[in-house]
């Protein structure tokens, strides 16, 4: 069993070009979360299994049914599956994790394994994914080194994560290779501490607007 590349989602995130990354720690600021990225039109949110609270703003987040939830940061099937459970759409993990991939292809959810290298990537599409996450993407040689693994790996996206800023998300996305932008550089919990969000959507609105005049 393959995994299935017609999913609507991956159509929905190469239009929105952003997936913020987000760690909760506090439940009360996710309302006001909410608001925000539907203001904006960035119906996207990734929580990471960075902490404790990453079930319960997963399922807090989907209630509405307004914003497309996934979870980060998965290296588990046990981690997938409580995210599946709380009404994740998609999985993102740090590596290529076999039990991850086969779980979420049999649940024909979107699955986003984290590669490096030809060889990670090979893996994954030995599942027949064609998206794969980048990561860290500063480190292992940001978008020189995506322009040289698309050569082999033509009919590949990637979504690089890791080092991506408000200074170089414009260059990642002028690529065709490239499907989108992660980080935790779009929102943070930090940017809504602040000012009742005012932070966060001021920053998520310059962002929006730079994508619509690259």
């Amino acid at each position: 069993m393959l995994a299935n590349m017609e999913h609507d989602l991956y159509k929905k995130i190469e239009e929105v070009k952003l997936l913020p990354l987000y760690t909760a720690t506090d439940l009360t600021l996710l309302d006001r979360l909410e608001e925000i990225l539907i203001k904006n039109e960035v119906r996207f949110i990734e929580v990471t299994f960075r902490s404790k609270l990453a079930a319960p703003a997963i399922k807090k987040l989907s209630a509405s049914g307004e914003l497309i939830v996934g979870a980060g940061t998965v290296r588990t099937l046990e981690e997938a599956k409580i995210a599946v459970e709380n009404g994740a759409q998609f999985i993102v993990s740090p590596a290529v994790v076999p039990e991850v991939i086969e779980y979420c292809i049999q649940q024909e959810l979107p699955v986003f394994p984290g590669t490096a290298t030809p060889g990670d990537i090979q893996r994954a599409t030995e599942y027949g994914i064609k998206v794969v996450k980048f990561f860290p993407a500063d480190i292992y040689g940001g978008l020189k080194a995506i322009k040289a693994l698309s050569g082999p790996f033509y009919d590949v996206k990637f979504l690089p994560t890791g080092g991506i800023s408000q200074e170089n998300f414009t260059d990642y996305l002028q690529n065709d290779s490239i499907i989108a932008v992660g980080g935790s550089f779009i929102l943070s919990e930090d940017m809504f501490r602040e000012d009742e969000g005012k932070p966060a959507d001021e920053n998520l609105r310059q962002l929006v607007s730079q994508i619509k005049n690259s």
